[in-house]
């Protein structure tokens, strides 16, 4: 997939299927914000502004308050690609937020979701 198109992508025309993802199998949208909340360190207030701004993927991590120190714990394949062996960044953080949807939706417990 072209990188450019990803970036350009707003992260309010994914969300919600991000959350779709997560209730098909029983987990909750405070789960998914959760996980959100781990990656990028915005808050709640700050996600909803960046869903009504429609803000782009490469913005939305650009502008991450701060992104989790253990953010290099998650491994794994997601769409084909080893996330740790991506090289470009953008498109590495949102393959591993991809990934800790992925964790979640498959039963995955919370505390090894977040790599506490």
């Amino acid at each position: 997939m072209d990188n450019t198109r990803v970036y350009r992508m707003s992260f309010a025309s994914v969300y919600p299927l991000y959350i779709s993802k997560a209730e098909r199998k029983g987990r909750t949208k405070a789960e998914v914000d959760e996980i959100i909340t781990w990656l990028t360190g915005y808050d709640g207030e700050a996600l909803q502004r960046i869903i009504t701004n429609k803000t782009d993927f490469e913005t939305f991590f650009a502008e991450a308050p701060a992104l989790n120190p253990n953010v290099t714990k998650i491994t794994g394949v997601i769409c084909g690609y080893r996330v740790e062996d991506i090289e470009d960044p953008v498109m590495q953080k949102v393959r591993y937020l991809d990934k800790l949807v992925d964790e979640l939706a498959k039963g995955r417990p919370m505390e090894k979701i977040l790599r506490k």
